[in-house]
C-alpha cells in the first residue's frame, strides 16, 4: 500500500491535450483531453479522471474486504456516473459522482458480505478525501523562453 507523498507530471502535448506522467516503471504514460469542441477527445479530461479514480478506489476497497471475509468474488463491475452543474458564479464544477458496484459471488456468501457493505466507503482514500475536500495549493512559476 502507498504511503506518503506522491508526484506525477502532466506535459502539453497540443490543443488541450496533455500527457501524464506516473513516474512508475511499469505505467504507460495517460493522454488527457477535453471533449470537442474544446479539444479532439484523445483521451479522458479531468472530470473522467476523478470520477473514475473513485470508482477505482470504491471497487477495490470493495474487493478487498470481500477477499478479507471470504467471500468467493467472481466478477466486478462497476458503473460510474458523474453530473456537471454550474456553481454561483456559473463556473463548472463536478457536482455529483454515483457508483454502482455490482460484484458477482456465490448465493452462499450472500450472508458474509453485510460487514463489508458497511465498512468499505470508509477504507477508500479517494472518495473519502474527495467528500472532504482536498486542500490545493496552486503555484503558477512562468518560465522565459527565446523571443
Amino acid at each position: 500500500m502507498e504511503t506518503g507523498e506522491f508526484s506525477l507530471t502532466l506535459e502539453w502535448a497540443q490543443g488541450y491535450e496533455f500527457v501524464a506522467d506516473f513516474h512508475q516503471a511499469r505505467l504507460g504514460p495517460l493522454v488527457m483531453d477535453e471533449p470537442p469542441p474544446l479539444g479532439e477527445g484523445r483521451g479522458p479530461n479531468a472530470a473522467r479522471v476523478l470520477a473514475a479514480a473513485v470508482g477505482n478506489c470504491l471497487a477495490a476497497s470493495a474487493l478487498y474486504c470481500l477477499r478479507k471475509a471470504r467471500v468467493e468474488v467472481r466478477g466486478l463491475h462497476a458503473e460510474v456516473r458523474g453530473r456537471l452543474v454550474r456553481n454561483e458564479r456559473g463556473r463548472l464544477r463536478v457536482g455529483r459522482i454515483e457508483v454502482k458496484i455490482r460484484p458477482e459471488v456465490v448465493p452462499s456468501d450472500l450472508d458474509r458480505m453485510a460487514r463489508c457493505l458497511e465498512l468499505f466507503e470508509d477504507f477508500c482514500v479517494v472518495t473519502q478525501s474527495v467528500r472532504a475536500g482536498i486542500d490545493v495549493k496552486v503555484e503558477v512559476e512562468p518560465r522565459p523562453v527565446g523571443g
